[in-house]
């Protein structure tokens, strides 16, 4: 069977295969182990384990934990944390406990009162129109750490202060927030805004549930360059319907849809990004390379890594798969730094030079 060159993935993760990294405090270094070997077979080598909004003493135990760490055999490498709530709109929660939403009225002091400290955090989300957002943004900014704008109430305006003040992303665009209107289009705003010190990034959850294909094709024509490809997906992933939990809500997971029990809120998704790649180039009308690119490439932007991922240009850290061309982007193989750590079990057979896991299978 041919291949054809695939780069690296990577995702913003909340659990998987029965695993929340939000509340299965106790045993989080399984959860994280889990996962990190799991999402190998759908092409994933670098991950960011998403923290939702939890109590205080859940940050203090966790954070310290999620340890940065690079790829291979053992999982995808750990980018650092995604740490989204608890600074976000009680009206546009989505499935997150409101009981622990707060605000930041006392500015910087309450990121480290709440989140305890922030040595291996990647990213945090933030609702940009909460007061005292745009000074704790700048400061986030300046320690390195991305922050994404969502789970907001907040106007157009509130976001274009928020990117001025360093915010580059947009965490799961459409869902979450205000809708675009002509008068005021909101965050959605963002794309086209001529008001903004630089272009943002914005994630897209690509699983055919929560974006409809006809907006997430406007978003893409929009701005190509920008679109980011998640799967937002929570513990249920990997495993059968039925009664699972993110973080400390119980979900029930029907016909491959999350949703918070007895509502009607969407919590989070259960596909693969294996999955959401070959769905946005399926609904957005894209060629393959366009799909592959919204899943490393621009991902690596974001995260301020494409010098070492998210292509194979000269001096990067050779992390790419090798896929079927006779169907929809089928893993048959991952690489990380060059090894290859996962093998389909009807894939072709690699030499055993290329492939120290193939004779572990």
């Amino acid at each position: 069977m041919a291949s054809t060159d695939f780069l690296i993935s990577i995702l913003y993760y909340t659990g998987g295969f029965g695993y929340d990294f939000s509340s299965d405090v106790n045993n989080l270094e399984e959860a994280v182990s889990k996962v990190a070997k799991g999402v190998l077979s759908a092409g994933v080598t670098s991950i960011a384990p998403t923290v939702v909004t939890s109590p205080n003493s859940v940050y203090h135990q966790v954070i310290p934990r999620l340890v940065k760490r690079a790829g291979g055999p053992e999982g995808a490498g750990i980018l650092g944390i995604h740490l989204e709530g608890p600074f976000i709109s009680p009206e546009k929660k989505g499935a997150h406990p409101p009981q622990f939403i707060q605000n930041l009225e006392e500015g910087i002091s309450k990121i480290y009162d709440v989140y305890g400290c922030l040595d291996n955090v990647g990213m945090v989300t933030i609702a940009p129109e909460l007061a005292g957002a745009t000074a704790v943004i700048g400061h986030l900014a300046s320690q390195g750490i991305v922050v994404s704008v969502g789970h907001s109430n907040g106007n157009l305006e509130d976001g274009e202060a928020a990117v001025n003040s360093g915010a580059s992303f947009i965490t799961h665009l459409f869902n979450a927030m205000l809708p675009f209107h002509h008068r005021d289009p909101g965050l959605v705003g963002l794309l086209t805004s001529r008001l903004i010190s630089k272009p943002v990034h914005y994630g897209i959850i690509a699983d055919g549930i929560h974006t409809h294909p006809a907006a997430l094709r406007i978003a893409h024509r929009t701005h190509p360059q920008g679109l980011v490809l998640v799967t937002d997906a929570m513990a249920a992933m990997g495993l059968s319907d039925g009664e699972h939990h993110i973080g400390q809500m119980k979900v029930l997971v029907e016909k491959h849809c999350a949703r918070l029990v007895g509502t009607n809120t969407l919590a989070g998704s259960i596909v693969t990004m294996d999955y959401c790649v070959r769905q946005f180039v399926k609904d957005a009308g894209v060629s393959l390379v366009e799909g592959i690119e919204a899943a490393t490439l621009h991902p690596a932007r974001v995260m301020g890594i494409d010098h070492l991922k998210g292509s194979l240009d000269f001096g990067t850290d050779a992390d790419f798969l090798l896929v079927s061309d006779k169907g929809p982007m089928e893993v048959l193989h991952t690489f990380i730094a060059g090894e290859c750590v996962y093998s389909a079990p009807d894939a072709p057979p690699l030499a055993p030079a290329y492939c120290k896991y193939s004779s572990e299978k």
